[in-house]
């Protein structure tokens, strides 16, 4: 795409400005017309007459005839959809059973009576799924290209929406592969050499194996999941049994303690509830590559692979640094995938001309390092971790220049990073008068705050070529508008701004989204997610594919758990088995059509059975049957034959189903007048008021107008256009004036194109939260969408993660904070959306989500009680007898048992789980505890808190763990600290009395004693972090060395072992005044 060199320009401005020349990418305009089989993804075709070959004649389950005639003879007979047998068709072979269809079946053609039958090269009109999911999605066409909605047709059950299929196998070689297969078994008379027995062979196998599942569903062994549910039962049930006990059975010597203790204690289990009982159904997934290859890429063919877009978010470049955004821009440039369905958009919220020069010279290197990742198939892509690996890289290498070349591209490696660290170096001196770009033209980012919006394409189709000579993937560097007075919304509107731009350049049906710092560690990561986004059956409803987030740099006993592996390997599979896991903000392929806010795609209700068994004005039986009144009723209001009703769909119109002669105008996307006011674009969205006309009334009402498109996605033609695009691509004459585009793309990141739109409320990244991942993944599972957790063998991301006490903490207060205010706004689990498609379990997920930290309240109390009764003697539960005992020892077991069965199905380690455990009390006594109070703060009083980004700087080479002992004071620190040592005090004020007091007091110590080593024992890698490195003296030696110098010290004072006893007999009072 020839931009002209970097595009910088202000909608509100009507300014535009061209400063270097760059390349061009080239878009591909796609059609979505094919008819594709559900079974086997390959095209319909048609009979000897040209007609669609439809398969069953009761519903019209899309079946090619290969797939129709395999079922007849090796499968069921049957239809999968309906279970109706399957008809014999005029030329199928006979097969047993046919004779009960009658004598008038053979070799005669079956006239299927089709509702609202359309020809093959009749266009249909726009349509989109209602709410109540009853009409299937229709065709818009736009310029002469037809554009698919997003809705599509639901897997399996609508014959006239399918998906695009580019390519494929002809109609003529598929029937003579089956005419093969036939004659082998015997069915067939054909003359045929043996010599292609075993090409022909091969052949069918390879066909077979494409029609199997692209992905299985793979249980939990019922020998590990059954124990597992039971024991959650009965700890259930022993929880009741003993907050019965705890409720009715008061400490009337410390009552404010017992009544605190209590309260604590039913949160916790409440809290226990909402996140076991999603972890119910655990499941785990598997992907077949080879399958998505043979059905999609296979060699010699043009690849059928669904375009995907990069998106790759950074806003300081000096807390994230340049080298590592190149290193994820690299491994995203070199994943294994077509070069000519790859994009990647970087989205610098900065401006920073730092990232502009850093993407600059990180395409040139690409131009090396791309070839060389697919030429040796090394893994991982990125130069910085592939180089750094302590593995044999000579393992599986059998080619004799690899050891030349690695050594080479190793060398330019370190010299890009020399030029990458010479930036760096510059841009931490800005001169006064600001940065100049090289040919002289001021930077326009000057002013963070106050600058137009950037776009520059780095590579592309056309003359950006590696070193030996292949096409590039695209390479878009954007940083949108920023003015004073406009609220930006961080980093939820900077990925907003990016579906747009991607929308107009590309527009892709697939987004992927990553951290600056997450590279790709999976090449084929994006394949693992086409797997099950390509999927006929399930592809149309998933609104995303979700990764764990997987971590390098992270110390080896992980200590303030930042792997977080029983989130990632225990909650999320566990999500995964109910509605889908939730969205983590990074690793997630999106389906675009998701984010624009549309239902997803759902299937016809069958008919119900109708009977005429009883008279008319007899109701019982067809109220429930659907009775022939009742039938009448819908032919009068929906048409002849009852499928013309209006349905009202999310997006607030109606859409009709039906042909009609007056389609929906459109006209050329990118026109040739320049600038950005509405009546200059080519692309003018008033041709579609004129395709109304000879509608009816009530049609005419019923369709989207101009204003309800511009107030939904904003006034941009182009990115209307190309929403209505359901398999990506651009629309017809878009590519033809890329500075149209360009111009176009510079429109809709202007700080003011949201304005009086739904973006942030329904589409795209939701506003509202720091957190806007949870948000945005909640509004799709309540419209109704699936989602899916892929982990393959190998990590398919990998990112860094703050390993320092303090930057630690205020992270988890970030996320925290987010939850907090989505509990107190209007998209909070507990009340938003009952009426949508919202599971249940998965609710309980959500809701736990976003109450979480107020979890940090009666976990403060409770870790505090302990130290309290020590001081006072006092206990908050009295004298147990033997049944209270057993429901104590009971609730204990069933507590260990739950993590150990937990741990088994899982496979998470017992280090990573005790880790989990103890940063659990770490953080909810200190960064949830303060996002509690801040998040009032903001929702009730109006005072905000600064985002902060996470450093994610590499440590010193010299020392990889240098900063997990680097000690930074922060406020967080004070809680727990206090905890620590007034549980010390505790502890020694508690022996100290109990040797006072003689033997008998030692029983009930022992209670008090056990409650504060729990809290201590959990806080003690806050409490390594808060000492730093001391030398590298173990910290638990000083921690233990003082707490027994504190105990024996008082137990050497009460003993006084150098005062003299007093010898003789002991005198004592007689009791008698004398």
């Amino acid at each position: 795409m020839d931009t002209g060199g970097l595009a910088a320009g202000s909608h509100l401005r009507d300014e535009l400005h061209v400063m270097r020349a760059h390349e061009e990418p080239n878009a591909k305009i796609r059609s979505a017309d094919v008819k594709t089989c559900r079974v086997c993804g390959d095209e319909v075709g048609a009979r000897e007459d040209g007609q669609p070959f439809v398969a069953c004649a009761e519903c019209g389950f899309p079946v090619c005839r290969p797939c129709y005639e395999y079922e007849r003879s090796e499968g069921t007979r049957c239809c999968p959809q309906c279970n109706t047998r399957y008809k014999r068709h005029k030329g199928c072979p006979r097969v047993e059973g046919d004779e009960d269809d009658g004598p008038e079946m053979d070799d005669l053609e079956e006239e299927f009576q089709i509702k609202s039958p359309k020809k093959a090269h009749e266009p249909v009109a726009f349509d989109v799924y209602s709410e109540n999911g009853e009409q299937p999605a229709q065709k818009w066409r736009t310029g002469g290209q037809t554009l698919s909605s997003f809705t599509g047709s639901v897997a399996g059950k609508d014959l006239e929406a399918e998906r695009e299929m580019e390519g494929g196998m002809e109609w003529k070689d598929r029937i003579d592969k089956w005419k093969t297969k036939q004659e082998k078994r015997g069915k067939l008379n054909h003359d045929d050499s043996d010599d292609d027995e075993d090409k022909n062979d091969d052949e069918y196998m390879l066909l077979a194996e494409a029609r199997q599942p692209l992905w299985r569903k793979v249980p939990i062994p019922s020998s590990k999941i059954n124990p597992y549910r039971i024991v959650i039962v009965l700890r259930l049930v022993v929880l009741c049994f003993f907050l019965k006990f705890r409720i009715t059975t008061p400490a009337m010597d410390a009552v404010p303690l017992w009544l605190a203790s209590v309260i604590c204690e039913l949160w916790f289990a409440l809290s226990w509830i909402l996140d076991q009982l999603p972890k119910w159904s655990p499941v785990t997934r598997e992907t077949y590559l080879d399958r998505l290859a043979l059905r999609y890429d296979r060699e010699g063919e043009a690849s059928r692979l669904s375009p995907i877009d990069f998106f790759v978010s950074t806003v300081d470049p000096l807390k994230e640094p340049p080298i590592i955004t190149a290193n994820t821009v690299l491994s995203i440039l070199a994943v294994d995938y077509p070069v000519d369905r790859v994009s990647c958009y970087v989205s610098d919220d900065g401006a920073s001309m730092l990232l502009f020069d850093t993407l600059s010279e990180t395409a040139e290197f690409a131009r090396r390092w791309v070839p060389f990742c697919k030429k040796f198939a090394v893994e991982p892509r990125a130069p910085e971790f592939y180089f750094s690996q302590k593995i044999d890289y000579l393992k599986d290498k059998v080619q004799p220049t690899f050891v030349k070349e690695r050594r080479a591209m190793k060398r330019e490696y370190e010299e890009f990073k020399v030029r990458i660290n010479a930036l760096v170096a510059k841009a931490l001196k800005k001169p006064e008068e600001g940065w100049v770009m090289q040919d002289g033209t001021p930077w326009p980012g000057n002013n963070t705050r106050d600058h137009p919006g950037m776009i520059q394409v780095y590579l592309g189709t056309q003359g950006a070529l590696d070193v030996e000579g292949n096409e590039l993937p695209r390479l878009v560097y954007v940083s949108r508008e920023k003015r004073p007075g406009y609220n930006h919304h961080k980093k939820a509107g900077a990925m907003n701004s990016l579906v747009r731009v991607s929308a107009v350049l590309t527009n892709a049906p697939f987004i992927l989204n990553l951290d600056c710092d997450h590279y790709v560690n999976n090449s084929k990561a994006a394949r693992e997610a086409m797997c099950f986004l390509m999927d006929p059956q399930l592809g149309k409803k998933l609104c995303y594919v979700q990764f764990p987030q997987r971590f390098d740099g992270i110390d080896r006993h992980d200590r303030y758990a930042n792997r977080n592996v029983v989130f990632f390997d225990i909650n999320m599979k566990g999500l995964d088995g109910i509605q889908g896991p939730v969205y983590v903000g990074t690793g997630c392929v999106f389906n675009r059509q998701a984010l624009y806010g549309y239902d997803p795609p759902r299937p016809e209700k069958r008919p119900k059975m109708t009977c005429d068994c009883w008279p008319s004005w007899c109701c019982c039986c067809c109220c429930f049957g659907g009775g022939k009144r009742g039938k009448a009723k819908r032919d009068k209001k929906g048409g002849a034959d009852g499928v013309d009703e209006p349905q009202r769909g999310l997006l607030g119109f109606y859409k009709k189903r039906g042909s009609k002669k007056n389609r929906l105008g459109g006209g050329s996307v990118a026109g040739e007048k320049k600038g950005y006011r509405k009546h200059q674009r080519g692309f003018e969205l008033e041709e579609i008021e004129e395709g109304l006309e000879g509608y009816e009334e009530l049609e005419r009402s019923s369709l989207m107008s101009q204003k309800s498109f511009e107030k939904r996605f904003g006034q941009s033609p182009v990115f209307i256009a190309s929403t209505l695009v359901e398999d990506g691509g651009l629309p017809q004459g878009a590519a033809a004036d890329p500075a149209a585009l360009i111009k176009e793309a510079i429109h809709v990141i202007s700080c003011g194109y949201e304005e009086k739109t739904e973006w942030g409320k329904e589409i795209g990244w939701i506003y509202g939260s720091v957190t806007e991942d949870i948000l945005t993944g909640f509004k799709m599972h309540c419209r109704g969408w699936k989602s899916v957790y892929c982990t393959p063998d190998r990590p398919a991301f990998k990112g860094s993660a703050p390993i320092n006490l303090s930057d630690r903490l205020h992270q988890v207060l970030r996320w925290a904070l987010g939850s907090v205010e989505i509990f107190m706004s209007r998209h909070c689990p507990l009340w938003y959306a009952y009426g949508g498609r919202l599971k249940w379990l998965e609710r309980f997920a959500y809701t736990n989500t976003i109450v979480y930290p107020f979890t940090s309240i009666p976990l403060l109390v409770y870790c505090t009680i302990p130290a309290v009764c020590l001081l006072t003697g006092k206990f908050i539960i009295p004298t147990l007898n033997n049944l209270a005992s057993i429901w104590f020892i009971a609730l204990f077991l069933s507590i260990i048992a739950t993590g150990v069965l937990e741990l088994r199905w899982s496979g998470v380690s017992i280090e990573d789980w005790w880790r989990n455990e103890q940063f659990w009390v770490i953080g909810g006594v200190s960064a949830h505890l303060f996002a509690v109070f801040q998040g009032l703060l903001k929702v009730l009083g109006g005072v905000d808190t600064n985002f902060t980004v996470t450093s994610k700087g590499a440590a010193d080479e010299t020392d990889a763990f240098g900063e997990l002992y680097l000690f930074k004071w922060t406020t967080l620190l004070v809680p727990p600290t206090t905890l620590i040592i007034i549980n010390m005090v505790g502890i020694v004020a508690g022996v100290s009395d109990a040797v006072n007091n003689g033997y008998g007091s030692w029983g009930p110590l022992f209670g008090k004693l056990f409650f504060s080593f729990w809290v201590i024992v959990h806080l003690y890698p806050f409490l390594k972090g808060l000492m730093g490195r001391q030398n590298r003296t173990p910290t638990i030696v000083v921690l233990w060395s003082i707490l027994l110098a504190s105990i024996f010290s008082l137990v050497w004072v009460r003993i006084d072992p150098f005062i003299p006893k007093a010898k003789g007999p002991i005198l004592k009072p007689c009791g008698v005044e004398c």
